[in-house]
């Protein structure tokens, strides 16, 4: 028995969990280098030992130290056995169970699934799965109102996006607005309710979807709550709503009380462990669904708020409002936040983290982008994949085509800045998710992090990068009208670290497309291997050009160019 290969399985989300009826996936981790196999052979769990069924895993990629394998194994008891089965070329092997690694498949022991409940799946809108969105900062967008965004609903459905996302619309004191003062009613800046509903409304009948900012971790210290607490001290009702150390409440020189962040005096943090608290916010998020007909909620610093709310915020909301998105905002891996009982996806930072390494500071080559891509996926399962929010930036990072001036490799990279961020969105636009782009983004705007990247939105066209504008229109035209780039699995392909260039697969049934990316100032003519023997001839969608499709495929790609072959 070979002593030194690690392999890790847990019978537990994103390890195992349901993607249908009867239906379990199954993830290994296994030690890179080793070019294992695997099986998982699997059984219903009340069956006696002996007569599980073999089924060869998938070998997905290497992310690093690890590869990941996967499974599907179908189950019409809703009950599984299993444990797995790892080789190597030289017949060197080891039977591995919830009891761990053993030459002996009995002292190996077997993962158990227990039952596949209905509820485990994660159930998502029908809409997300289609969804392209668009962040806007309303202070920032068209005069600062919500008719200045109604106004500009062409411009967003011309752009071809599906789904607005905007940040706090609620009355606040300050231009941010994550500080409430009441979360009943829309700041007088903005407009008021019936600007709302209207937004809302035109947006419905552009196809366009609304998705709201929510701050449930604190709000703002003009919060009628706060306030009470402020003038009453100790024999104020609200004193339980908030985390305070001690009476009478003060704000300087130091805060004595829990505040978002640092100190922020003028952002204490709600208890939501309160019973009183978290009914209020619940019946805020219910109350502008049902006046507004709003389509999800976006929940700002998601993961400093109790997991039981927002279990308790999913259920009550999913059971009256089921087509409603949840997107939680979480700045590092936010698995234990996807599991099915909270958000159904978050804001992927942690991937723009890789995006921003290789194609804007170009730090990273494409070997150590794969392993961070497929490092990334396989934390969630695949209903939160599908759910999360794929951004390149936002009103909380520098804008991405600053990153590229400021980055890069070369003393001309600045002039290659604008192709670099080309790649990235090219490639956001063909990943899993939703992608989401930040207002201004698709015009080439500028500008480091906060405040900076909040600046006017920039309507004068010849202050416009319009190329730019034109190539998010054609990758969101392309994605909407091709099902394999929204909704195919993603696959890696091949990457050649020294010409800085990859390539990856997005598949559905039998159907694949391959997309290339070059982020290097060199063509290329690539001889690849054949990632689909069915067509002779491979068109490249966005130029037309064709290629030779039959024992090898040659490919010729331009500097800091991509493909899209089908």
């Amino acid at each position: 028995m070979p002593q030194s290969w690690f392999v890790y399985h847990t019978s537990e989300d994103p390890f195992a969990y349901p993607v249908g009826t009867g239906t379990l996936k199954l993830r290994l981790f296994t030690q890179a280098g080793q070019q294992l196999s695997c099986t998982v052979i699997h059984s219903d769990r009340y069956d006696s030992p002996g007569q599980e069924v073999p089924l060869q895993m998938d070998r997905i990629g290497s992310a690093g130290i690890y590869e990941i394998h996967e499974a599907i194994i179908q189950t019409s008891t809703r009950r599984s056995r299993y444990l797995f089965h790892i080789a190597n070329a030289a017949g060197q092997y080891i039977w591995y169970g919830e009891r761990g690694a053993s030459e002996n498949r009995e002292r190996a022991g077997s993962f158990q699934y227990a039952y596949l409940h209905h509820s485990e799946a994660l159930k998502l809108p029908l809409w997300s799965q289609d969804a392209v969105t668009y962040q806007i900062y309303p202070s920032s967008y068209n005069g600062g109102t919500l008719k200045g965004i109604t106004d500009k609903i062409p411009y967003l459905q011309q752009l071809g996006v599906n789904t607005i996302y905007m940040t706090p619309v609620f009355e606040s004191p300050s231009e941010h607005k994550y500080n409430t003062s009441d979360y009943y009613k829309i700041d007088p800046a903005f407009g008021d309710v019936d600007g709302l509903k209207t937004l809302v409304r035109e947006a419905h009948r552009h196809g366009i979807r609304v998705i709201l900012d929510a701050v449930f971790n604190h709000s703002g210290d003009q919060f009628f709550a706060f306030k009470d607490v402020m003038e009453k001290g100790e024999q104020s009702p609200y004193k339980d709503w908030f985390f305070i150390r001690s009476f009478p409440v003060t704000q300087t020189p130091a805060p004595n009380y829990e505040t978002f962040a640092k100190a922020e005096a003028h952002m204490p943090k709600l208890n939501m462990d309160h019973p009183e608290t978290a009914d209020y916010m619940i019946g805020v998020a219910k109350y502008w669904i049902r006046e507004t007909e709003i389509d999800g909620w976006r929940l700002d610093v998601a993961n400093e708020v109790n997991p039981a709310f927002w279990s308790r915020f999913r259920q009550e909301l999913k059971s009256e409002f089921p087509e409603i998105l949840l997107i939680g905002e979480i700045m590092h891996a936010s698995g234990p936040w996807l599991r099915g009982d909270q958000f159904d996806g978050g804001m992927n930072y942690v991937l723009r983290d890789a995006v921003l390494e290789f194609f804007a500071e170009q730090s990273t080559g494409p070997d150590r982008f794969m392993e961070q891509v497929l490092h990334q996926e396989a934390l969630y399962n695949d209903q939160a994949n599908s759910a999360m929010f794929q951004l390149i930036g936002s009103h909380d990072t520098l804008r991405f085509l600053t990153a590229c001036k400021e980055g890069g490799r070369g003393w001309d990279r600045e002039s290659t800045a604008i192709q670099r961020m080309r790649l990235a969105v090219f490639f956001q636009m063909t990943y899993i998710g939703i992608p989401m782009i930040y207002y201004g983004d698709e015009v080439g705007m500028e500008g480091a992090t906060d405040p900076h990247c909040r600046k006017a939105m920039v309507w004068q066209e010849q202050a416009q990068n319009t190329a730019l504008l034109k190539w998010y229109q054609e990758l969101i035209f392309l994605r909407k009208s091709c099902d394999i780039l929204r909704k195919g699995k993603f696959r890696p392909w091949f990457t050649d670290e020294v010409r800085n260039v990859f390539g990856y697969t997005r598949g559905m049934d039998q159907e694949k497309i391959g997309l290339i990316i070059n982020n290097s100032p060199n063509a290329y003519e690539l001889e690849l291997n054949v990632y689909r023997s069915d067509k002779n001839l491979l068109t490249d969608l966005l130029s037309g050009a064709t290629f030779k499709n039959n024992n090898k495929l040659i490919v010729s790609i331009e500097p800091f160019g991509c493909l899209m072959l089908y």
